[in-house]
């Protein structure tokens, strides 16, 4: 049976975050041949073109672990209708120089969570439009825009009991996404 390594991206710092939390808690759902390790973000300078030809040592970590995966997977806040700013950084450093995105290729899943009722929908809209530029080919179904209420998680840490046939449903889905499009 094939291995599947998957890089998280989080696309929020805060230390309580409620999308950390998720991604902490959904890939436990996820089959045995399938691990997961959260990329860091948060180091990563500013996206400036002149640094293209010497990259941050952070830019390099992160290009090498992306390119280290089969498969993405995104958990993102809602900033302002849109991703988050350190997301978009991370995106950018990892897509340049132009034709060395370490993205191209990786199949992803999309999802968020946010105490709004839309949940992260625009945000997961806005993030979609850029990875299919990227040539990232993305899950387009089921959808996952998650309003955080006190049982989204247990007393563990654990997907609640009323969020998880949704959610394991989810990366069910997911898991046969990365495994017909990961090379």
């Amino acid at each position: 049976m094939s291995h599947y390594r998957i890089a998280v991206i989080v696309g929020s710092l805060r230390r309580d975050s409620f999308n950390r939390k998720l991604a902490e808690a959904i890939v436990k759902l996820a089959p045995p041949a399938f691990s997961f390790s959260q990329v860091r973000i948060d180091d990563l300078p500013l996206y400036n073109q002149d640094d293209d030809a010497n990259p941050a040592a952070s830019v390099t970590r992160l290009k090498a672990e992306i390119a280290a995966a089969r498969g993405l997977l995104f958990v993102t806040p809602e900033y302002n209708r849109s991703i988050p700013g350190v997301l978009k950084n991370a995106i950018d450093h990892a897509s340049r120089p132009y034709g060395q995105s370490a993205w191209a290729g990786k199949p992803a899943g999309v999802l968020g969570v946010s105490v709004g009722a839309m949940g992260t929908a625009l945000a997961q809209q806005h993030l979609r439009n850029m990875l299919a530029y990227l040539d990232v080919p993305t899950l387009g179904q089921p959808e996952a825009f998650i309003q955080a209420k006190d049982e989204l998680f247990d007393a563990a840490g654990d997907i609640g009991a009323d969020s998880l046939g949704f959610l394991q449903g989810w990366m069910d889905r997911y898991v046969a996404w990365v495994t017909r499009h990961a090379a």
